[in-house]
């Protein structure tokens, strides 16, 4: 079996490309989801739950969607604001820092009012090997880039 390479971080010209295939896939996605009640949509690779999250744009006030790895963990969702190891946040996160008061959709739910807050460094470290297992490639992203991914934990509101 051939060894695994070190990730290595993005260049600014795969960043934009990414930006652009995430954004689609993320468009994608969530119209599957919400055309079939999460029947479809609502499982990433290696089977990982997919949630879709309702922010508010930090700019605009308009609602944004995103469709999001979540690790269930007791009465909270737990989120990686990863955008795949590029050297920015995703938009979600910003909108998130900027109005922590979200929504979530799960499959076959109601919208459900949630807020969001950064884990602490010793919160992230004991969350993310549970990350990883639902979802390996969390390590590669985190690698591949300079700045700490940020986790985030969602409570009912």
């Amino acid at each position: 079996m051939p060894e695994k390479t070190a990730a290595r971080p993005w260049t600014p010209t795969e960043e934009k490309i990414g930006s652009v295939v995430v954004k689609a896939m993320s468009v994608a996605n969530t119209w599957v989801f919400r055309a079939t009640g999460g029947r479809w949509g609502a499982r990433f690779m290696h089977g990982a739950p997919v949630l879709l999250l309702t922010t508010s744009g930090r700019k605009s006030g308009e609602p944004r969607v995103a469709p999001l790895i979540y690790l269930k963990d007791g009465d909270r969702l737990i989120l990686v604001a990863s955008k795949g190891g590029m050297s920015h946040h995703p938009a979600w996160y910003l909108n998130l820092e900027a109005n922590p008061d979200c929504e979530v959709e799960l499959p076959g739910t109601a919208k459900s009012p949630m807020r969001a807050a950064r884990a602490t460094d010793d919160e992230k470290a004991r969350l993310w090997p549970r990350l990883c297992e639902i979802y390996p490639d969390y390590d590669d992203y985190q690698a591949r880039t300079t700045r700490n991914i940020p986790v985030l934990i969602l409570t009912r509101r």
